[in-house]
């Protein structure tokens, strides 16, 4: 009966390729080069190292490998693949050994003995696939959760480099701010000087203090920023604040932004990004259970055995003597459910077309995400390169006004007008500096860089996805 059932079975297969998502040839940031000049996607694993900071690099590695989110999600791998392994032991027959002894006096009678030693065995047998879905739906819960520890590691790296150059950057503004409060100062002592040979009046001497005690009140400002900036680091790195006092407390550079860009082009980079694969595999995790919900409305069929040795002593257990067994082959057949189980498909096709519209959606996304930093990085470049030009300037002119002023020759609201000019300009060039390092660091997270296939690989062998080209689709065999 089972054979006839299963050859008579038709679960229709379900559409197994991918949304159609358009996908360019090339990226149209101004920025982005030619497809043969890309580099492969592999070698974004570890971008922070073009960076030549070794501070960053020992930040990032430790952080990879004791943050606590990424614990987290790394138990969560091995949760699916606990719950994997549970389906999986359902396509094998179960087992049970018992054992039992008894001793009963009934009223007037004398006491017995009765001992039993038994081996229970059932195995339901997956006719229709329905056990072989799960464990494929399981397969694929396992894949996803690998991508999602992959995409955990892209964003941890990205949010420490990102705190490491706010860090730098915020050093650099205090740095500023008090090389231009060493200027004031000295201009304060000149207009003090002029005042008392009554060169000019006490509300220059007030200008140039109001000047330099502003200047002065940003110092801690900025020092408070820097120092909740190497708390976050810290914690990202699993310790405890205030723990990098001693390494991060002095200004240092930022990171050196590379030269050239590693840029994959488009179809690489989807392949790179764990978002992408992990929306890959909800689809067919979804697909899977699509098709069990539908193997669910027909029937099940099961096998079972028992043998039993019973005995009024121990050791006539062992003799053998006295053994039942029992075989028993039953069959399932749901008649009438009021429409549940057509209702639970129905249910588990809803959930396929919410994976294919979030796959659709997550592509459009990481498209996106790579030309908004291309398109931000050649801009903040080209703005760079002329704040900086501004920045000489305005040191120019503070340096001949402060001169000028020294020999009587300019009014002092020239003086004061370029130090506040320049102040302002050498900020604004440490901010557009730390900027242009961040936009790469955003780059790189947006093309996938910051993880490897090989860490995120387990005792479950190869990736199905990693060695798919991009065009190829996760696919199922029809029943």
């Amino acid at each position: 009966m089972a054979g006839l059932l299963g050859g008579c079975a038709t679960i229709a297969p379900r559409d197994a390729a991918l949304p159609a998502v358009p996908v360019p040839a090339s990226w149209s940031g101004p920025a982005a080069p030619s497809a043969a000049d890309s580099r492969p996607a592999d070698s974004l694993a570890a971008w922070w190292l073009v960076f030549d900071d070794p501070q960053l690099a020992g930040l990032i590695d430790r952080a990879l490998r004791v943050n606590a989110s990424l614990r987290a999600t790394q138990a969560a791998l091995q949760q699916a693949r606990a719950l994997r392994d549970v389906q999986s032991a359902g396509l094998l027959p179960l087992a049970d050994a018992s054992a039992s002894a008894q001793r009963a006096k009934p009223a007037g009678g004398d006491a017995a003995n009765s001992f039993r030693a038994g081996l229970d065995a059932s195995w339901e047998l997956d006719v229709f696939g329905g056990q072989r879905s799960g464990v494929e739906a399981a397969e694929a819960d396992v894949r996803a959760a690998r991508m999602r520890l992959a995409e955990a590691q892209v964003s941890l790296a990205a949010e420490v480099a990102l705190a490491y150059v706010d860090l730098r950057r915020l050093q650099a503004l205090a740095a500023i701010a008090r090389s231009n409060l060493a200027g004031q100062s000295e201009t304060l002592q000149i207009t003090r000087w002029r005042a008392q040979a009554g060169l000019t009046t006490s509300v220059e001497v007030e200008q140039a203090r109001a000047a330099a005690e502003q200047t002065a009140a940003q110092i801690p400002l900025l020092e408070s920023g820097a120092a909740q900036a190497r708390n976050a680091l810290a914690v990202l790195t699993g310790r405890a604040p205030g723990a990098l006092l001693a390494d991060l407390d002095e200004t240092g550079p930022l990171p050196r932004a590379p030269e050239s860009l590693v840029l994959a082009i488009p179809a690489e980079t989807l392949r790179q990004r764990p978002d992408v694969r992990e929306s890959e595999q909800r689809i067919s995790a979804a697909l899977a259970r699509v098709s069990q919900a539908d193997a669910a409305r027909y029937p099940s069929f099961r096998l079972g055995g028992v043998i039993e040795l019973r005995a009024s002593t121990i050791g006539d257990l062992a003799s053998g003597a006295a053994i039942a067994n029992a075989l028993l082959g039953g069959v399932s057949v749901p008649l009438f459910d009021g429409g549940a189980a057509r209702a639970r498909v129905r249910v588990e096709e809803a959930a396929l077309e919410q994976a294919r519209a979030n796959y659709e959606g997550v592509v459009l996304a990481a498209l996106k995400e790579v030309e908004d930093a291309l398109v931000e990085l050649r801009n903040d470049g080209l703005r760079l390169a002329r704040l900086q030009q501004a920045a000489e300037a305005a040191g120019n002119a503070a340096l001949l006004a402060t001169q000028r002023y020294s020999s009587g020759l300019i009014d002092f609201q020239v003086v004061l007008d370029t130090q506040r000019s320049l102040l302002v300009t050498q900020e604004t060039v440490a901010n557009a500096s730390a900027g242009l390092v961040a936009d790469h660091v955003r780059l790189y997270k947006a093309l996938g860089g910051g993880w490897s296939a090989d860490e995120t690989t387990g005792a479950d062998g190869a990736d199905g996805v990693l060695d798919r080209d991009s065009n190829e689709t996760p696919t199922r065999e029809p029943r």
